[in-house]
């Protein structure tokens, strides 16, 4: 076992293989179930939640561990953070930002109710559609904030694009707004997200 746990490839291996084995022993153990439009939904929402904890979770990282003990570090020991931290982290964290919409949208589309949410509920009777709604849009703002804003910021900010001194101060400090922001925004989201799995 500690062999599987030194790889994170091979860890990542094994932990698909046992949800391969959960999904068939539920499959076969309930008698089987149809590969229909519910089926298909529920894969997509399970890819929407394992991207969603993939970016949220580096969207907390850079918010409650990175930034704040940035000020921390030695001065020498800042680049092995900036040059291979920051980079690796900035990946993950902006193509899971891009999948979590990419699959609630079409999770949204599978379940019928992709036009009422994005409508936040206007003229479809409200509750979960509105809830579902500001989720998805407080989502997209997020994701827009990742794409367009924090990561051309953070380019500059870690050198990955040759830039003056001002520019590359100012812009640390804008990707930094941002990342607040969508923490900011995280739990009303999120609790959107789950008021309308759960309260309608």
């Amino acid at each position: 076992m500690g062999e599987i746990l030194k790889s994170l490839s091979k860890t990542i291996h094994v932990s698909l293989a046992l949800s391969l084995i959960l999904f068939l022993g539920l499959f076969f153990g309930n008698d089987g179930f149809d590969f229909d439009m519910l089926f298909w939904s529920w894969l997509f929402r399970y890819l929407h939640v394992i991207s969603g904890v993939m970016w949220i979770g580096l969207l907390w990282y850079f918010n409650f561990v990175q930034i704040p003990n940035m000020g921390k570090i030695p001065d020498e020991q800042k680049p092995a953070i900036g040059k291979v931290i920051a980079p690796a982290a900035l990946f993950w964290f902006r193509w899971a930002a891009l999948a979590t919409i990419v699959t609630g949208l079409i999770v949204a589309y599978l379940n019928g109710y992709v036009h009422q949410a994005m409508a936040l509920g206007i003229g479809s009777g409200g509750g979960k559609n509105t809830a579902i709604g500001i989720g998805m849009w407080l989502g997209l703002i997020m994701a827009f904030n990742v794409w367009f804003v924090i990561w051309p910021n953070q380019k500059r900010a870690l050198g990955i694009v040759e830039c003056d001194p001002d520019l590359k101060a100012k812009s640390a400090k804008t990707a930094m707004l941002f990342s607040r922001t969508n923490t900011l925004l995280s739990l009303p989201m999120l609790l959107s997200m789950v008021a309308a799995q759960n309260l309608y």
